[in-house]
């Protein structure tokens, strides 16, 4: 059996977790050597599975009828915070994704919010519950790694780091993190990201005048690339991911992998993706209590770190993997 991964972040947007988690499925795949795998234009298998849902997922998988999968990473909703006039684009854009997900044979939705979403738009589809894997051995943090991240950040080893990241939009919680930063200037602050849309980001101005004014212990690294991320997470003693509105996002997943607390903002869908707990904050004199409290309180630090080794318990790879396989033999075996 082969299958046919696709996505268009290769040659349009590296800069989201959409592209990560292709990348690490194509990782996942080739493991072992119980299936071939080809991507985008590698070649032709006898399953096809795509993580986007541009005109590159719908003219690739016209040859697939009946063997089309899609991974839901994108639901109606992410466009708020993400994009300008989001309210106006919202019709159209649940007309789009009605479009993609019934153009799947299967729809494998990342958390019970985006098997919601799917639901919810009428969707001819049959779906899957998958969440995206964690490559921990990818993650794990070393003291050469640690040293490498803090050199290119310029961070000291006797600087507590606070970490966030991803796409730099107001969905994403930036006016948050950059707000509690201020509050807090005995201890140093990075965002790892950019802005893969451009002047189409919600918010462009408004957050480009709030990190030209931010003080001198923050700082934005713009767009880095997947492999210098493990150097950065090492770098980091913890991560905040103030994000108003998420479906199974890796970023923190990867962040607690590396081994430091993860503080989450209090969101309904990780209440309902989540099996284990986590560190949450429910607005920005929470979380400034929170980093407060870890950061003076060691054996409450201690406590962070094993309670982010046990939140990445369900998302075990070899798990994962098991479910992918199982349903691409399945589609090959019901045609």
């Amino acid at each position: 059996m082969i299958v046919h991964i696709v996505s268009e972040t290769p040659y349009v947007n590296k800069g989201q977790g959409v592209h990560t988690a292709f990348v690490e499925h194509v990782e996942l795949m080739r493991e072992k050597n119980d299936i071939g795998v080809v991507v985008n234009e590698e070649g032709r298998g006898d399953i096809f599975h795509s993580h986007t849902y541009g005109p590159y997922y719908f003219w690739k998988g016209r040859k697939y009828k009946g063997k089309r999968i899609f991974t839901a990473h994108v639901i109606p909703e992410s466009v708020k915070g993400s994009f300008p006039a989001a309210r106006l684009l919202l019709p159209l854009v649940k007309l789009y994704l009605k479009k993609v997900y019934s153009y799947a044979d299967v729809c494998i939705a990342i958390s019970p919010h985006v098997n919601d979403a799917i639901k919810q738009s009428g969707a001819n589809t049959h779906i899957e519950m998958i969440t995206n894997p964690v490559m921990t051995d990818q993650w794990k943090r070393t003291d050469a790694m640690r040293k490498a991240g803090r050199e290119k950040l310029g961070i000291s080893d006797q600087d507590f780091l606070v970490m966030g990241a991803g796409q730099i939009e107001g969905r994403k919680g930036v006016d948050d993190f950059l707000d509690i930063a201020e509050a807090l200037p005995e201890m140093k602050f990075v965002w790892v990201g950019g802005r893969p849309w451009g002047l189409m980001t919600e918010g462009i101005r408004r957050l480009n005048g709030k990190i030209a004014r931010a003080s001198s212990h923050i700082q934005f690294t713009g767009l880095l690339d997947l492999s210098e991320m493990p150097a950065m997470y090492a770098a980091a003693d913890l991560f905040l991911f103030p994000s108003y509105q998420e479906n199974c996002p890796l970023a923190p997943l990867e962040a607690a992998a590396s081994g430091m607390p993860v503080v989450f903002r209090d969101l309904k869908e990780y209440q309902q993706l989540y099996e284990n707990p986590y560190l949450k904050a429910h607005d920005t004199i929470e979380f400034i209590h929170l980093i407060r409290h870890l950061r003076k309180d060691d054996s409450f630090y201690t406590e962070g770190i094993h309670i982010s080794k046990k939140l990445i318990e369900q998302f075990d790879k070899d798990n994962i993997r098991k479910k992918l396989i199982r349903l691409y033999e399945r589609l090959a075996e019901n045609q």
